[in-house]
């Protein structure tokens, strides 16, 4: 027998509502042949009294009434059958909660625990807000706080929280040998129902772990928060990168939380931890990334680093204008596609190959194994950099040569950056190349730190502190004069795997320092910051917002050929999102290929990621329909992306990868109220799953405004939806590997005598992913004439939809009017949506193209709608 339970609140998670009058939904996926079963499910719980005396008791479910059921976008998979049921409760205060289910009264009870493998539900009613409760001070929200300790309180920057930072004294480096202490802080909350945290996976990368009552750290946190029984959330960073001091986080083996201190200074000096308490957790951990921002730039006041910033931006030319450009267009890396024996001709291949199949890129980036390399050692880690010049074996004519045939046969491609290591290559420079005798260097060792076991001990040769900045001027002074405008820089945690203490109190911030000042010099800033999330860096250079923000990768790599990696490579990029979101950078999910087994579910976090979006495909590998799913074409010709205005980010911050539950990713596109509401939904399991997600869990969701929900992958949309009423509710569906994006849009009302209320709203170009971040203005009136308009201004060319309530009693070729650029649209490019009868969709791209119409001075496209509201 195949049945499958899903409620709401969700088993196995820690739900925080408002309403004490709990309304639980569980849906039911069976086979058809058994819907006429008599089936029943029952609510176990405690007993929801003041006896308190553990005793367990049953609340039956009942069917639920139509307007009881939440909407679908999803059909149910393996040609099931969904039952509704609802169960009402007053939660006092907190629930504990499972649900059993039985075939019929003469069928034994089945527990979804057995069936499932999903634990308990907890339900929290959320009580007095943490600015309004009786919380004193830091010792309350840490059992046992380290006496020896120096803490204090501060002015929150976010609404709605409580602040302090910690102290923890340690000792100056000796002997060349860092500092080193692992100090207690205490138990968070004393008990926790959940804990999440941020982990050094290895020295450049950061991951998420998480667990229940039991804190168990198996790496060092950078960050960690902790959910209380009274659905608090206190969040607790370690701020690196001050005073040559990185603070993290380690666990003893009772759950004790450890602050653990590296100091590579000379002096005596102290670690320094921010700890916020709130109501959510974005608002706690925004208080303490908003607090860290501000000790950051405080110790960076009075350095010439941003003084000599500044003046690059107001002399020397620093233009914001290329940001469109650099983010926004499509990306190609060579780096999965062609390999590591890289030619020029391999590369011209590619870029023809992607022309040849109406593959417009705007930026191409040339990744490793196009330098000069001294091929000594045990491979490619070992290896140093000769000098300034491209390979001569493998490109024989020279970087300049290349880029100029690149750039003369391919216009489109705009921007041409290369790849290379902040250090140099993975070994530095060669000791006996030509960079070696222009610049000073030093010899270094550095430890290895790759849980893959590659060869990256050993020593090395650097160029030296006093040479640093020179050296980064001239070689990008060489770069831009053979035609390149952008890099992308890797290997930047390798200063902080070196073995001195004082090479990385030298090295650390000089090396920052030097490539920052270059990129912003010769590039403008556009460049790719790569393995580049070891602390100091995060905090010392991506956190201020004193300098342009800069594209960085926000996880390890994509990794084509290890087939488990791919949704763990998107649940990592989505929690790391959680910290990054608030540094000065645009989080970068890395490349993919179009043509693999999860090439769909990549494009689909590209998109809700808002960040850049580039492709690594096998030349002549190429899924063309994903690649429009991604991008359009402006009225000018040019392939854009659609990026949402708000990074995506993972909104089940306590969730663990295991727990049954879909990765949802929230994201916003537009203004405050009208803009649009995210979620992307991924199956991160090997077996399918469904759920109930209600309207309130989209980020921006207003309770005051009625909205409809789109699915991308489906087409279908709901009918209008409000947080607070049952229906309010969505049942989703998606089998392994499965992914969909749904996007809430806000509803514009109109009273008719005709059809009643008629609810209107711009869907944005419904052929793409993110297809509503292409909308840049929407504006809907009712004329003197009656006649209802909807104006729409698209940033690129696409099928744009729109929701009108009373379209089934209107029809389309009498009822309807449509102009672009103020010229009346060939009739056959409007119609009826085939997926969703309320859905009007204006084909503007084929209207463009037979209208043969130009754009002008802007690249902007309007539409507009008229209908009458009455007959």
């Amino acid at each position: 027998m195949v049945a499958f339970i899903a409620t709401y609140p969700p088993l196995g998670q820690v739900s925080q509502l408002i309403n004490a009058d709990v309304t639980f939904t569980a849906v039911l996926e069976i086979s058809p042949e058994l819907v006429a079963e008599p089936w029943e499910l029952a609510l176990w719980h405690p007993k929801n009294d003041e006896s308190n005396d553990g005793e367990w008791v049953e609340a039956m479910f009942v069917p639920s009434g139509p307007d009881q059921r939440p909407s679908t976008v999803h059909n149910p998979g393996n040609a099931l059958t969904r039952l509704y049921f609802t169960a009402n409760l007053n939660v006092k205060i907190s629930l504990n909660f499972t649900v059993k289910f039985r075939r019929t009264p003469n069928h034994s009870w089945r527990w979804i625990r057995d069936e499932q493998g999903l634990g308990d539900g907890i339900v929290i009613i959320n009580q007095a807000a943490v600015q309004d409760s009786h919380t004193k001070d830091l010792p309350d929200l840490i059992q046992g706080l380290n006496p020896d300790l120096k803490w204090k309180s501060h002015m929150s920057q976010c609404p709605g929280t409580r602040l302090w930072s910690v102290q923890a004294p340690i000792a100056g480096a000796k002997d060349d040998n860092s500092a080193v202490a692992d100090i207690p802080l205490g138990v968070p909350w004393g008990t926790f129902l959940r804990w999440f945290a941020l982990v050094r996976i290895w020295t450049p990368w950061l991951t998420p772990r998480h667990g229940g009552s039991q804190l168990n750290l198996d790496k060092d946190a950078v960050l960690c928060s902790f959910l209380s029984p009274q659905g608090k959330h206190l969040v607790i960073l370690g701020i690196s990168g001050l005073n040559d001091v990185m603070t993290l986080f380690r666990s003893s083996e009772s759950g004790e939380l450890l602050i653990h201190i590296r100091n590579d200074g000379t002096e005596a000096s102290t670690g320094t931890v921010l700890v916020a308490v709130g109501d959510n957790f974005e608002s706690a951990n925004a208080s303490v990334m908003y607090q860290a921002r501000s000790l950051v730039i405080g110790s960076q006041s009075t350095d010439l680093y941003d003084a000599e910033v500044a003046a690059l931006q107001k002399k020397d030319g620093v233009e914001p204008l290329w940001y469109e450009d650099w983010y926004d267009g499509l990306g190609y890396c060579t780096w999965n596609a062609l390999g590591q024996r890289l030619t020029d001709q391999k590369v011209l291949k590619a870029v023809d190959t992607l022309a040849a199949n109406g593959i417009d890129i705007s930026s191409l980036i040339i990744d490793d194994n196009w330098q000069d390399i001294d091929y000594r050692g045990n491979g490619q880690w070992q290896q140093g950099w000769n000098d300034f010049e491209a390979e001569p074996k493998t490109f024989p004519k020279g970087l300049k040569a290349l880029v100029s045939e690149i750039r003369s046969k391919h216009r489109n491609i705009q921007h041409i950056a290369v790849w290379h290591a902040l250090l140099g290559y993975w070994a530095g420079v060669s000791p006996d190349g030509q960079i070696a005798k222009r610049y000073k260097t030093i010899e270094v060792t550095r430890t290895d730190s790759d849980p893959r076991n590659l060869p990256l001990d050993g020593k090395m040769t650097l160029v030296a502190k006093e040479d640093a900045r020179r050296f980064y001027d001239d070689f990008y002074r060489f770069l831009t004069s053979c035609g390149i405008d952008g890099v992308k820089t890797d290997g930047q945690y390798m200063v902080d795997n070196l073995v001195s203490a004082k090479a990385r109190r030298e090295l650390i911030q000089t090396y920052q320092d030097a490539w920052t000042l270059a990129s912003l010099r010769h590039f403008s800033n556009k460049v790719i910051s790569c393995m580049s999330q070891n602390p100091q860096m995060l905090f010392y250079s991506q956190l201020p917002h004193n300098r342009p923000a800069v594209v960085c990768r926000n996880s390890d790599d994509f990794i084509p050929e290890v087939l488990s990696s791919h949704p763990w490579h998107v649940w990592a990029n989505a929690h790391n999102t959680l910290l990054t979101q608030h540094l000065n950078i645009l989080p970068d999910w890395d490349m993919f290929q179009t043509v693999h087994e999860y090439s769909g579910f990549h494009a689909a976090a590209r998109c809700v990621s808002g960040g850049p979006v580039y492709i690594t495909d096998v030349p002549g590998q190429h899924d063309v329909g994903l690649i429009r799913q991604m991008t359009g074409v402006t009225t000018r010709g040019k392939t854009v992306v659609f990026r949402p205005s708000v990074l995506g980010r993972t909104i089940d911050q306590y969730t663990g990868y295991y727990d049954a539950q879909l990765l949802k990713i929230g994201a916003y596109h537009g203004r405050a109220a009208t803009g649009t509401p995210i979620i992307g939904l991924f199956n991160v399991l090997a077996r399918p799953l469904t759920e109930i997600v209600p309207l309130a869990r989209f980020s921006g969701v207003l309770g005051s405004m009625k909205y409809v929900v789109r699915s991308h992958s489906t087409g279908k949309v709901t009918l209008p939806l409000q947080i607070g009423p049952q229906a309010s509710l969505l049942t989703v569906s998606l089998g392994v590997g499965g992914y969909d994006i749904l996007c809430a849009f806000p509803l514009v009302e109109f009273e008719s005598k005709a059809y009643g209320q008629v609810f209107v709203t711009n869907l944005g170009l419904v052929g793409k992913m993110t297809g509503c971040a292409a909308i840049l203005n929407s504006k809907y009136g009712v004329l003197e004439n009656g006649r209802l308009i909807v104006d729409v201004t698209l940033k690129a060319l696409g099928v744009l939809g729109v929701y009108i309530s009373a379209l089934p009693d209107l029809s389309v070729k009498e009822d309807f009017m449509a102009t672009i650029q103020g010229q009346p649209l060939p009739p056959h490019t409007v119609s009826v949506d085939e997926a969703d009868g309320n859905v009007l969709k204006v084909d503007v791209e084929t209207a463009w193209n037979e209208m043969r119409l130009e754009s002008g001075w802007s690249n902007e496209v309007e539409v507009k709608i008229y209908f009458l509201l009455e007959k």
